[in-house]
């Protein structure tokens, strides 16, 4: 391809970008308008998830804290929490706050993913293959991990790692013996994403 047609297709993916974002910025805005006044919760609980998304997880999770105030029984809410405690690092205390989300959702195939990854990386490697199977179970769209429009929102080219992918993986290395596994792989582990709840929060859940 020359060289002239390369300022025309750097301005089409750059105003494709643009729009995406316009987009984006706008249904946000329009699910506010038209939602009338939200909860207090509600807001909080978006705030964090948008927090999430920029790697702000000291900001996101003061969001969650206050949504749970707001909303004390809602497993969506302690999910977000587990996720920003992951983000910094506490990742004990995100395996106690996502526990408190299954206490009250059972059936919450997110919660069980994002517990699989914690587990993971706390080398609890049984329950976290427990865990990304009983995800999967719950909710089989899980095992194909984030779409097109996530990973594009997310700057992300390529598809990463399934839970449905770490759990084959797993089972493969620890059938080996023990001098011959290798459960960790910083570069591809360095991939995986955590499972965000997208909905709105239900009170009755």
């Amino acid at each position: 391809m020359s060289n002239l047609h390369e300022p025309t297709i750097y301005r089409f993916f750059k105003w494709v970008a643009i729009a995406t974002g316009m987009i984006v910025a706008g249904a946000t805005t329009y699910s506010y308008i038209i939602g009338g006044m939200e909860d207090q919760g509600g807001l909080h609980y978006r705030s964090g998830n948008l927090r999430l998304e920029d790697g702000l997880f000291q900001e996101a999770l003061e969001e969650f804290e206050a949504a749970i105030k707001e909303t004390p029984n809602n497993a969506e809410v302690y999910l977000g929490k587990a996720l920003s405690l992951k983000g910094l690092g506490q990742m004990e205390s995100a395996l106690e706050t996502i526990n408190i989300a299954l206490d009250l959702k059972p059936d919450f195939g997110a919660a069980y993913a994002n517990r699989g990854i914690i587990h993971d990386f706390l080398g609890k490697y049984e329950e976290a293959i427990q865990d990304y199977r009983q995800a999967i179970e719950i909710d089989a769209n899980l095992a194909d991990g984030p779409g097109f429009l996530t990973r594009f929102l997310r700057n992300q080219a390529e598809q990463p790692p399934t839970i449905a992918d770490r759990a084959n993986y797993l089972e493969q290395e620890l059938r080996k013996p023990s001098a011959e596994r290798r459960l960790r792989n910083p570069e591809e582990d360095a991939k995986q994403r955590s499972y965000k709840y997208e909905g709105m929060l239900d009170d009755n859940k």
